[in-house]
């Protein structure tokens, strides 16, 4: 038999599942990874805002994972807070609860208090 001539053989239905599911699988958490994962929004594109918005996600592992966390993301972040952490919110309003968890990360991961708004009272 010559083997130049032979058709390879088609996947097996268990290798196809398998290679779809895999795809799958890559996609949900690749692709917008960050967005799940909490990520920061600095405003990249102003890089002095005169006023902050609110961060519509909670810290995710890129700021919270220790080792395993993404120095970049975590400096972008710092920096943001460093810079612009006293201002104002856009919309007048006092820090929501997914706010304070970031600005309780910036000083946690050693940012200094006075560089960011201080918490309402209790």
């Amino acid at each position: 038999m010559d083997r130049s001539r032979t058709r390879p053989t088609r996947p097996t239905r268990p290798f196809l599942l398998l290679a779809v599911a895999a795809a799958a699988a890559v996609l949900l958490t690749g692709c917008g990874g960050g967005e799940r994962d909490g990520s920061f929004d600095a405003q990249p594109g102003t890089p002095s805002p005169s006023c902050l918005p609110h961060q519509s996600r909670e810290p995710g592992t890129r700021y919270t994972g220790g080792e395993k966390s993404d120095p970049t993301a975590v400096l972008e972040m710092m920096r943001f807070y460093t810079a612009n952490g006293t201002k104002a919110y856009c919309d007048g309003k006092p820090p929501t609860a997914v706010d304070r968890r970031w600005t309780e990360l910036y000083t946690g991961l050693g940012g200094d208090a006075g560089h960011v708004a201080a918490p309402p009272p209790k």
